[in-house]
């Protein structure tokens, strides 16, 4: 049974984590990689070793297509399955650099080529926290296993053994088949989801949380926040060490009403504890 952190996490990959796609240009979904070649065979993966991915784009040899991290289990992958889908030149997924602690990428895709996806979308004989594919079809999941072969080298972290099992299956990858996918297509035909502008709001039109507002302050090595009523009374003051401890006591006791109120003061609390690192002064923004 997974802890209410482990929920609300999950809770968050479904609700704000994006594997639509996005960019004009391939890869469609974005993500932190490094593209060599769009027409070439092989994508690597250097699964929890994020430095990994820079140093085998470096110098690539022929037949590289794309490399980068994939850190979790659920999302990651499925960034993964909708970029290859979205590229039929990609024949082999080289799986390699150190697992992520619990949440096991590597041993993830590997079990995801194995057994596919079940009717909950989980990857079964996978041994991470959440193998859960939310965002993607059975359909999908199938075309992908059809059109890539996984390659394991999970554990290497080597750059040139790398490049040497890429050049290797390169000479002996098969002609790439099938038109790419268009742009903001998903294999199995799902509905789009709703891509929606980010507008601002006239700050004279901001409803006020009618369980107060934060005065925030940086005093020496510690975060200071003054709680008001709107008759300025002064509540009660919080002291910590770093955002997450004084957003999390807020929460936890109904200091915060509103989302739109909360967003604010995470934000505030997070350039409050940055600035007190930098040893910077704060200024704190207005709503």
């Amino acid at each position: 049974m997974r802890t209410a952190m482990e929920n609300f996490g999950f809770f968050l990959s479904r609700a704000f984590a994006s594997t639509k796609p996005r960019r004009r240009t391939w890869p469609y979904v974005p993500g932190s990689y490094f593209v060599s070649d769009p027409d070439a065979p092989v994508a690597v993966t250097t699964l929890g070793s994020v430095a990994l991915a820079e140093a085998v784009s470096r110098n690539p040899p022929s037949g590289l297509c794309i490399v980068g991290k994939v850190e979790t289990e659920n999302i990651g992958i499925e960034k993964i399955v909708k970029n290859v889908l979205s590229n039929p030149a990609i024949r082999y997924l080289v799986c390699a650099g150190n697992e992520p602690p619990r949440h096991l990428t590597g041993a993830t895709l590997l079990a995801l080529f194995a057994n596919g996806i079940d009717e909950r979308k989980r990857i079964p004989g996978s041994p991470g926290m959440r193998p859960v594919l939310p965002n993607t079809s059975a359909a999908e999941v199938q075309a992908f296993r059809e059109q890539v072969q996984p390659v394991d080298m999970i554990g290497c972290t080597d750059v040139s053994a790398i490049h040497a099992r890429v050049a290797e299956l390169t000479r002996s990858a098969a002609p790439a088949t099938g038109p790419r996918f268009d742009r903001g297509r998903e294999a199995g035909g799902e509905t789009e989801v709703e891509r929606v502008v980010a507008v601002g709001v006239d700050p004279r039109r901001i409803k006020l949380d009618e369980a107060g507002y934060f005065v925030i302050h940086v005093e020496g090595d510690a975060l200071l926040v003054e709680h008001y009523d709107y008759r300025e009374k002064l509540l009660r003051v919080i002291e910590g060490r770093d955002a997450r401890s004084i957003y999390l006591t807020a929460v936890r006791n109904g200091w915060v009403s509103r989302l739109d109120h909360a967003a604010y003061f995470g934000k505030e609390l997070a350039r409050a504890e940055w600035c007190m690192k930098q040893g910077l002064p704060f200024v704190q923004d207005g709503a």
